[in-house]
């Protein structure tokens, strides 16, 4: 299976998966984000033990990028903490502006890695930052 072949399928399996994507109860923080070029639009939902990422869920619309990288975000940064899921955040952010190429820091992204090649096409950046983008938000300080 080449390269473009997993791409796709990931892409494909984290978009059409409801996993992720439901009202999260109780959430202890809520964020909305939208991406206004294109209409993607997701709300995403954290539940917090403590410093430490007990569940994340998400609503919302968008293109199969916005909704499958949202998807990998939330399976990523559950059980972490705060601090850590935002060292991810700026990884993926990193790798996208292609200024984090190292193999082994990379590896740390999972299934989002797949999105690396996301910058070669220009007009799906922001579908695949946003999920990214309104994590960091919510965790502004």
């Amino acid at each position: 299976m080449d390269l473009s072949s997993i791409y796709t399928e990931l892409i494909m399996e984290h978009s059409q998966s409801q996993h992720n994507k439901r009202r999260l109860e109780h959430a202890d923080h809520r964020e909305r984000g939208h991406n206004p070029s294109c209409g993607d639009e997701i709300t995403l939902e954290i539940k917090l033990r403590g410093e430490v990422i007990e569940d994340a869920a998400f609503t919302g619309t968008g293109c199969a990028i916005s909704q499958a990288s949202t998807s990998m975000m939330i399976d990523l940064i559950k059980g972490k903490t705060k601090d850590e899921a935002m060292k991810l955040v700026e990884t993926f952010l990193g790798m996208i502006k292609k200024e984090i190429t190292d193999e082994e820091e990379l590896e740390k992204l999972e299934d989002a890695i797949v999105l690396q090649n996301i910058s070669n096409m220009p007009a799906r950046v922001k579908c695949a930052v946003l999920a990214w983008h309104t994590l960091k938000e919510m965790f502004r300080e």
